[in-house]
């Protein structure tokens, strides 16, 4: 059963419903150019927000609308580095105070890489 119902029709080939007394949206063309000077319109509905920027459908740049339109220049925050975060923990000062402990702590042993206080004990013994 079916089978029969899909016979003698393609799949979104065409609508068998007709056009009469169906009002279509009111439409525009707006015109895009990008930056090798491919010159495109898109249709639109007149009650949409044309936007500023529009793909190329050719080279896929970025598409200035000819009437004038211009794009919303957006505030971009610079990005937080490490150190910026750090800074609003600690002071400078703060900061050189706690890597001078952590020098001596690192030169005298305590803290750091096993290997770095093995070769410090072999050249203690060997002095000795």
């Amino acid at each position: 059963m079916a089978e029969r119902t899909l016979r003698g029709a393609r799949l979104g080939g065409q609508s068998f419903e007709d056009e009469r007394g169906i009002e279509f949206a009111a439409r525009q063309q707006v015109g895009y150019r990008c930056k090798q000077d491919h010159e495109f319109e898109i249709t639109m509905s007149v009650e949409a927000e044309v936007p500023a920027v529009w793909e190329c459908p050719r080279c896929g740049a970025e598409a200035l609308s000819v009437s004038g339109i211009k794009p919303e220049v957006k505030a971009e925050k610079p990005a937080r580095t490490h150190w910026d975060m750090l800074l609003e923990r600690r002071s400078e000062k703060e900061l050189e105070e706690i890597l001078k402990e952590r020098l001596e702590l690192l030169r005298g042993g305590e803290i750091g890489p096993a290997h770095l206080h093995r070769a410090n004990r072999k050249k203690g013994k060997a002095s000795a």
